[in-house]
């Protein structure tokens, strides 16, 4: 049963047309109330101590999240992409550090549910659908960036069929916490064109499996991001993503068309978290005799935020729908994470405007909302990466001059 759904936590004017099952639509308006009942009264204390959410990340095990992208029949709750999607701004709406911890995880689930060998499937997604275990996914590296072909990561297989493990990753979300780690590395150095020699192992904390640190950052607080050190690390036969190496380049590129609208549910979130505050402190801030809404350059402000925020929205909505029709959606989700992203950054500095100087007090969320932003374009890869994968589908997908439509 589709029905429309009116999004929680957002002002009476905000509706949703998206066809989500009944059962969908009641999940993502608990994880609304969720969000304003358990989180928003402890963020700003969480955040200004950089603490880890652990009761936080137990109610999100409790509520299911960590299940989203695990079949049922290894005791996940799989819901749509759209859904999903929802799911994570909602979060984020209430801490982006929360759907921090969700996206990457999910992502690995959805690997391993659509690449892993039966073994795989049935020994890790039982463990990672009720968030008994999480997940991280290891892609970059100091030196690289967004350069993934480049990595120096080796896998070496022996011949007891093992493989021994060195190199190096950062920005590693939750990697302190993981169970499982799905790490992008070579296991045919030599192959050309490289990415034919690029495999993905599921690691798990081991000898010569190190933590060497956890980087600060200006936002995305409470949830470890890390670099991970492989010095003679031994994976088993069965970490082989699959069982094939040479397919891990294009399984990551798969996930991170999940990934990539999972960040711009993030922005969507965010930004949205920003207008609600600005609309709010537009009421009751007044100037001049009335609400400054009512002056023309701050009512302007939030019509110009809001009508961005739900585009954003729908561009995230749209690659959901795609990705679930089963084609490639790398442009859709690139798309969507490269506007969302952008409007995120831009309305959370213009909320920041709405509140003047109070703004930039961390006792006003909006402040927090600032910092958090920047990460978006950053994430998943850059926006500039984006654009060159936009770019290559519309060539890609474009009719030969003179083809007939």
């Amino acid at each position: 049963m589709a029905l429309s759904l009116s999004w929680p936590g957002c002002a009476s004017w905000h509706r949703h047309a998206v066809a989500l099952t009944s059962e969908e639509i009641a999940y993502v308006e608990t994880i609304g109330r969720f969000v304003d009942r358990e989180v928003r009264p402890v963020v700003r204390e969480l955040e200004r101590t950089n603490t880890f959410p652990a009761d936080l990340i137990e109610r999100m095990r409790a509520l299911g999240v960590f299940g989203l992208e695990v079949p049922e029949a290894y005791g996940g709750s799989p819901v749509s992409t759209p859904c999903y999607a929802l799911v994570a701004a909602e979060l984020s709406r209430g801490w982006m550090s929360l759907a921090g911890a969700m996206g990457p995880h999910s992502v690995v689930c959805a690997l391993i549910a659509a690449f892993g060998t039966d073994t795989q499937r049935s020994r890790l997604l039982p463990l990672l659908a009720t968030g008994e275990i999480r997940a991280a996914m290891a892609l970059t590296e100091p030196g690289g960036g967004s350069d993934l072909q480049a990595m120096r990561t080796v896998a070496r297989r022996q011949p007891d069929g093992t493989y021994v493990v060195t190199g190096s990753k950062t920005w590693i979300t939750s990697g302190r916490r993981a169970g499982v780690v799905a790490l992008l590395c070579k296991t045919d150095p030599d192959a050309s064109p490289s990415h034919r020699g690029v495999s993905l192992l599921l690691v798990e904390p081991g000898p010569g499996f190190t933590v060497s640190r956890d980087l600060p950052k200006l936002g995305y607080k409470g949830i470890e991001s890390c670099e991970l050190s492989f010095d003679a690390y031994v994976a088993p036969p069965d970490a082989l993503l699959g069982g094939v190496e040479g397919e891990g380049f294009a399984q990551m590129m798969r996930g991170l068309e999940l990934g990539r609208i999972q960040v711009s549910a993030r922005a969507v979130g965010v930004a949205q978290a920003a207008v609600d505050a600005a609309v709010s402190y537009a009421q009751q801030r007044e100037s001049f005799g009335v609400p400054i809404w009512q002056h023309q350059a701050v009512g302007h402000l939030l019509a110009t935020m809001a009508t961005k925020t739900e585009a954003a929205r729908r561009l995230m909505l749209y690659a959901a729908e795609r990705y679930d029709g089963g084609e490639r959606s790398d442009m859709e989700a690139g798309m969507a994470k490269l506007f969302a992203s952008e409007v995120c950054l831009e309305v959370t500095a213009d909320a920041m405007r709405v509140h003047g100087g109070y703004g930039y007090s961390p006792e006003y969320d909006v402040e927090r909302f600032y910092r958090d932003a920047p990460l978006m374009v950053l994430g998943e890869g850059t926006n500039e990466i984006q654009k060159n994968v936009i770019a290559r589908q519309l060539m890609a997908r474009a009719r030969p001059a003179g083809a007939s439509r």
